[in-house]
């Protein structure tokens, strides 16, 4: 009979003690603002992105690692500003291979005024 008492007795302060917790034992300051689900994108959107950027470049930790989408975000930016570099070196290198070879051509031909 004791020991049933004693669990009753238990349990009582049990439940008081998770009630008070839950209640919030008398404080009446709100809670504080969430944090937002996802960060804002840290690379510019105004500029290039420079190495600079991609080094101060930094990802939340969850449960699992880094969010996803977050990575995801990021590594689809800097494919594309790389893809657009790399059209832009190609158009470039035809360009200065074009002047190159047109160049080539205007020197070895012989103008007029040079045979005076």
């Amino acid at each position: 009979m004791f020991m049933f008492l004693f669990l009753v007795v238990a349990l009582a302060v049990v439940v008081a003690a998770v009630t008070l917790s839950v209640v919030g034992g008398g404080e009446s300051a709100p809670l504080p603002d969430a944090e937002p689900e996802r960060l804002h994108d840290p690379l510019p959107y105004d500029r290039p992105v420079h190495k600079g950027d991609v080094d101060a470049l930094r990802f939340a930790v969850t449960v699992r690692g880094y969010r996803m989408i977050d990575v995801d975000d990021a590594l689809g930016r800097l494919g594309a500003e790389i893809g657009e570099r790399d059209a832009r070196i190609a158009d470039l290198e035809s360009a200065l291979a074009g002047a190159r070879a047109a160049s080539s051509t205007t020197s070895l031909r012989k103008h007029p005024e040079d045979e005076r």
